[in-house]
């Protein structure tokens, strides 16, 4: 059962990316970490821990998110991922995106690379999947979307421009995501402005809900809900999904 695995984390990060104007800003150097919770009804256990670390060089900003399960999570569904992507420090958006997958039995690569003409954004997607110790996929493909266009892990750096606090509770908005092998519509409701509680402290927060769909109908991810801070770094510091079996909760434990 893939309940470990982390795509759900990976898109806590990316869970604000709205079609919304966002505001130009930099970024400091700096190494968030977020632990990954599996839950189940009196089962209250870590699963996991997810680094995404950002350096700045030149006119890029280099971005690199690494994902591992915990040695008793292994054992249900073993993870070892790494993200990579590199954005033009001017518009956030990203140039080259790869990612290195090691999941249950299968390892997969996929690499991205962006285009942009005008409102069209091309991206060039390459995969290769490996089952077992055998090929099993080598392929090319090309997508396209109008739009703001973003991938996996450059969406958490735009979110963090966008002015939240003028939106209006209940506003939906949606944003193209290139995943790798596909176009996908990330799907965001805002739900208001909320106080969380964990690891004695209080954090002043953005809610909202999101959800991944492909060609906007088809789900390709349950409905997940997100807690971002309502100061100017926009931190998301929560993140709760259903699984097939349990829940997942991811929390922001350090950031430097």
């Amino acid at each position: 059962m893939k309940i470990f695995k982390f795509r759900i984390l990976t898109f806590a990060v990316l869970l604000s990316v709205i079609g919304i104007g966002a505001a130009a800003r930099t970024f400091d150097d700096e190494t968030v970490r977020y632990k990954v919770m599996f839950k189940w009804g009196l089962i209250n256990k870590q699963a996991g821990l997810v680094d995404i670390t950002l350096k700045s060089e030149g006119d890029k900003y280099y971005s690199i998110l690494t994902a591992a399960s915990d040695p008793w999570a292994d054992h249900f569904y073993k993870v070892r991922d790494t993200l990579t992507t590199i954005m033009s420090k001017a518009t956030l958006m990203p140039e080259i995106y790869e990612k290195i997958a090691n999941e249950g039995n299968e390892n997969k690569h996929d690499i991205v690379k962006f285009t942009k003409n005008g409102d069209v954004t091309h991206g060039k997607c390459f995969r290769k999947v490996i089952k077992k110790g055998k090929l099993k996929i080598d392929e090319q493909m090309d997508v396209e979307a109008i739009g703001t266009t973003v991938d996996m892990l450059s969406s958490y750096y735009y979110m963090r421009t966008l002015p939240y606090e003028t939106m209006k509770e209940g506003q939906v908005s949606t944003i193209n995501i290139f995943s790798g092998k596909r176009k996908e519509l990330l799907t965001l409701k805002y739900l208001g402005r909320e106080t969380i509680k964990y690891d004695n402290c209080k954090y002043d927060c953005y809610h909202i809900s999101f959800i991944f769909t492909s060609d906007g109908k088809k789900k390709t991810s349950d409905d997940m809900e997100a807690w971002i801070t309502a100061d100017p770094q926009r931190i998301p510091v929560k993140l709760e999904g259903k699984l097939p079996v349990g829940k997942v909760r991811c929390f922001l434990i350090s950031r430097k």
